[in-house]
């Protein structure tokens, strides 16, 4: 009557001991899973073909087409890594013939209605002559998604060795599912040893004609001082770009 008892006891728990194995062995499946899915939902990435490559008013490429490209991996703390590229021609001519943007930052909510990005920005420009890569500090605040401010500060912008503060206001308007309007108005404050501050804006409209692709037609326009700074490249000037997110 022991042994028998003992031998039922011995079988229970062996079965208690393989059932607690399979539900260990369905959670680290489950697991594993959702980190798979949780990393795969972290990486995200875009890649555009435009007219021409508009960086705060003026061309960047001499009004040649660009084709751009970056990927983003972001942690689910709000912090992360991105690099984006694009084929570059300035003038006066420094050899640039690329340029990569490295991002460190971190992004999430704020409240209900408002959200923060802050990062830190390098400019690289490889293969060039002189020192024209440089640093800049920025940050965007941004309200239900569709109105924001952005601030970005350098102590050397534009590789110039002088201060510069970029500021800008956004807004977008969605129309329906497949078209918005896009607005901007930005301010450079630029050391007066260097050059004079300026201004540009841009009025845009997207039509998200199949996901994840999107057409972008773009109209820039600068002020007489971002002319002098940046002659030919600077003014009025229409951008056109297919592009898509991933």
């Amino acid at each position: 009557m022991g042994i028998s008892l003992f031998v039922r006891e011995k079988n229970h728990a062996s079965r208690k001991i393989q059932a607690t194995r399979k539900v260990v062995a369905a959670a680290i499946s489950v697991l594993l899973l959702g980190a798979a899915t949780s990393v795969q939902a972290q990486v995200s990435g875009n890649v555009a073909l435009t007219s021409d490559y508009v960086w705060r008013g003026s061309s960047q490429t001499r009004e040649k087409p660009a084709v751009q490209a970056g990927v983003k991996y972001a942690h689910d703390s709000g912090f992360y890594a991105s690099a984006w590229g694009s084929n570059v021609k300035f003038k006066p001519d420094n050899n640039a013939s690329s340029e990569f943007d490295i991002a460190l930052g971190w992004s999430g909510k704020l409240a209900e209605d408002w959200a923060l990005d802050a990062y830190y920005l390098r400019y690289q420009y490889p293969g060039t002559q002189g020192s024209p890569s440089w640093n800049e500090v920025n940050a965007a605040l941004t309200w239900r998604d569709n109105y924001w401010l952005s601030v970005g500060r350098s102590t050397n912008a534009m590789a110039s060795k002088t201060t510069g503060t970029y500021a800008l206001i956004g807004v977008r308007y969605p129309v329906n599912d497949k078209w918005r309007f896009e607005g901007t108005l930005a301010r450079y404050f630029l050391d007066s040893a260097y050059a004079d501050s300026y201004t540009h804006g841009s009025l845009g409209v997207v039509w998200g004609f199949q996901a994840p692709f999107e057409a972008r037609l773009t109209l820039h326009g600068t002020d007489s001082a971002a002319k002098r700074m940046f002659p030919s490249m600077a003014g009025s000037r229409v951008e056109f770009a297919l592009q898509a997110s991933f």
